[in-house]
């Protein structure tokens, strides 16, 4: 069982009460959003003037100081536009929101705040803003603006004032589950404090640390002695209207509330939220993609592939040659996998073993991280593999390895973004619902890159494969692409 809060543990927790940060996440952010947003608007202004003065443009009829305060008098309106828009509010309300998440908004109101401006300084004969002056302080802008804020961000991430303190109501299989996945992404600032449950489950691994803080009639109280200031509510066994109330209490105190959803399997965190009279309702729509989507994702895949190919060529030349030099060749690797409609492929790797790597697979089977106790058998991952090279060390850690599947995805049988592409044997396990996950080619990259790579369990990653084909969208293919670059680069599992 979760272990019930001690008296001791309960003094310490209403020490800290003392030390309470009265500047909040909300507060901090707001701020620093805001300071990056102005930031990157003069930055992108004083670029755009320099740009004139360099390659000898017309100059508008207004000088540059007319144009800065018309430019001053302007930003108001972005500040106004972005609040409206929720850029200043999300980072406060979703615990795994990043740059990438917003850059959609923000380019939509820089294109059309720009438009607007242009329009309306015509119509009102302020001033003739040449066209090619409006580009370059756009393109800048674009830049500017998502580059400033990503910064911001990870400012506020190193300052305690990010952290929020949570609790979880509810201790059973999901709660916990919830729970480790919080204690797993340090980066979102959530600072779980424990549960709250009177009839927890089997304390599961990785929540040691974690106690019962109380019932639920405790919460309200508890929220104010250890200022907590979120509460996720993960499938309790309390009566549901005796939840709906502390709910209702929570909100008096100011608290943010998460609510895990039933059949929360098969909602994607995309889900769209629609009312009949009142009521929230959660559309789940039919997983099947048009003719027009499948085109507009096979063009990105053909484009985004190409074009990776021809930049990327040095790369690849200078890797085959590291790997060749030090192990010899063949400087790929092929390996069958499962494709879309159960169709195989040989997927293409640059090697990171020594050559023989498959034929010593069984007598390191016991090396297998997952043959131990909590393990998943279905999968093979061995720490510190002694078959990988020093070349191959360096690849994996920053996922060269993978580049050659480019060619694959130009080919047709992968994707950039889609589903994990298993071996024959890993595919064996995936039955019933879970086939559903290749309705879609297998990505390059995809959630189960995004969220975790070789950490993420087996069946995790079969329900993560499967929430992406069944809530595909373009935006979020793109979104997957930009968020693949920090989560490399913070070498998430491996």
């Amino acid at each position: 069982m979760l272990s019930v809060v001690d008296d001791r543990t309960r003094e310490i927790l209403r020490a800290h009460r003392g030390t309470t940060i009265v500047k909040r996440r909300g507060w901090l952010m707001r701020r620093m959003l805001l300071a990056s947003d102005l930031a990157g608007f003069a930055v992108a202004f004083a670029l755009t003037e320099a740009a004139v003065v360099a390659t000898g443009a017309p100059v508008d009829r207004l000088d540059l100081l007319s144009e800065s305060i018309l430019f001053a008098v302007c930003l108001p309106l972005w500040i106004v536009a972005a609040k409206l828009s929720g850029l200043y509010v999300r980072d406060e309300e979703c615990a795994d929101y990043s740059g990438t998440d917003d850059l959609l908004g923000v380019f939509q109101l820089t294109t059309v705040g720009i438009w607007l401006v242009s329009v309306g300084t015509h119509v009102t004969q302020l001033a003739q803003p040449q066209f090619s002056k409006l580009a370059i302080f756009w393109a800048l802008t674009v830049v500017a603006v998502p580059t400033l804020r990503a910064l911001a961000r990870a400012r506020c991430r190193r300052s305690i004032h990010y952290l929020q303190n949570a609790v979880v109501l509810g201790a059973g299989e999901i709660g916990q589950q919830v729970a480790r996945k919080l204690l797993k992404h340090p980066e979102y600032g959530i600072n779980l404090v424990g549960f709250i449950d009177r009839e927890p489950s089997e304390s599961g691994p990785g929540l040691g640390h974690l106690r019962i803080l109380g019932g639920l009639e405790d919460l309200p109280r508890l929220v104010e002695v250890l200022d907590v200031e979120r509460v996720i509510v993960a499938f309790s066994n309390d009566d549901s209207e005796d939840v709906v109330g502390i709910l209702r209490e929570l909100n008096r105190l100011n608290v943010h509330v998460d609510v895990v959803p039933r059949f929360f399997e098969v909602l994607s965190p995309t889900i769209a939220v629609h009312g009949v009279e009142g009521m929230p309702l959660l559309g789940l729509r039919a997983p099947r993609l048009a003719r027009s989507e499948r085109f507009l994702k096979r063009c990105l895949d053909v484009l985004g592939s190409a074009a990776g190919l021809v930049v990327l060529s040095p790369v690849f030349a200078v890797l085959a040659a590291a790997i060749a030099i030090e192990s010899g060749r063949p400087v790929f690797y092929r390996q069958v996998r499962m494709g879309a409609g159960d169709r195989t492929f040989r997927i293409l790797k640059f090697r990171t073993m020594v050559r023989d790597a498959d034929a010593q697979k069984q007598q390191l089977a016991h090396l297998n991280k997952h043959s131990g106790a909590g393990g998943d058998p279905r999968m093979f991952k061995i720490d510190d593999d002694p078959r990988v090279t020093r070349t191959g060390r360096f690849l994996r850690r920053l996922s060269l390895d993978e580049l050659p599947q480019l060619w694959n995805v130009l080919r047709g049988e992968m994707s950039l973004v889609g589903p994990r592409p298993l071996i024959l044997e890993e595919h064996a396990h995936v039955t019933d619902w879970a086939e559903r996950r290749l309705d879609l080619r297998p990505g390059l990259t995809g959630m189960w890159q995004v969220l975790g790579r070789d950490s993420i369990p087996f069946s995790e990653m079969v329900r993560l494969d499967y929430l992406y084909v069944s809530g595909w969208s373009f935006a979020g293919d793109l979104r997957l692409i930009l968020q693949t670059i920090p989560a490399v680069f913070g070498r998430r599992g491996r």
